[in-house]
Order: C-alpha cells, then structure tokens, then sequence
C-alpha cells in the first residue's frame, strides 16, 4: 500500500504530471523542466524530490547538469501502471500538445543559454 499511497501523491499535482508526460519523451535537465513550466527551480526541486521518492523518475548528475527521466528499471509496478494510465487520460488534454510544442522549442535552446538565463 506504500507504493500506492507515494505514486498517488505524485500524481496528485498538475505540475508533476505535466513532468512526467515531458519525461516520457526521454531525459531532460532540470533547467529545461523549469522552462516549460515556468516554475522556480526550488519548486521543480520539491516536485521531482516526490516523483523521484515515489520512484516515478531517477535522476543523474553530470557536471553542473541535473538531468532526469522516467524511472523505468527500479520502478514499482504501482508506478508504471499508474503512470500509462495518467498517459492515456491524459492523451486529448489540450495541455499536453501545448508543453509537447514548447518543449521542442526549449530542446532547440542551449542549455547553458537557459541555466544563465534562470540563474539571473
């Protein structure tokens, strides 16, 4: 029931869903998940601390870089399942072609251009 209860805390916020649909699109910095949201980087924080705990997404460090993706090898099955369900509901919200629209523009940007940019 622990792995229930922390998935569905995750997916119980806009914003956190909006990452994971991002996610699914393969791996992303944090800055650029800061881009498309709009939110301030201690926010994205908080929200990918809770996706990560509920095993949602795992994250890698490289250099000054924090990059993050779907958590597919360690998982629960609560998680995955959960996780294609928010997928498929989700599949005709006019949200998500508007993120997956500027999330190709974000992917366009340099990503040193976006940290300076969010750090000013």
């Amino acid at each position: 029931m622990r792995n229930l209860m922390a998935v569905t805390k995750a997916l119980a916020d806009e914003s956190r869903v909006r990452i994971l649909l991002a996610l699914s699109g393969g791996e992303l910095c944090v800055c650029q998940i800061v881009e498309l949201l709009k939110l301030a980087p201690s926010t994205v924080s908080k929200h990918m601390s809770i996706l990560k705990h509920a095993r949602l997404v795992e994250s890698r460090k490289e250099e000054r870089w924090m990059f993050y993706r779907l958590d597919k090898d360690d998982s629960t099955v609560e998680a995955r399942e959960m996780t294609a369900l928010v997928a498929r509901l989700l599949a005709n919200d006019p949200q998500s072609p508007e993120d997956a629209k500027r999330l190709k523009q974000i992917l366009k940007t340099d990503r040193d251009e976006l940290c300076r940019k969010q750090n000013r």
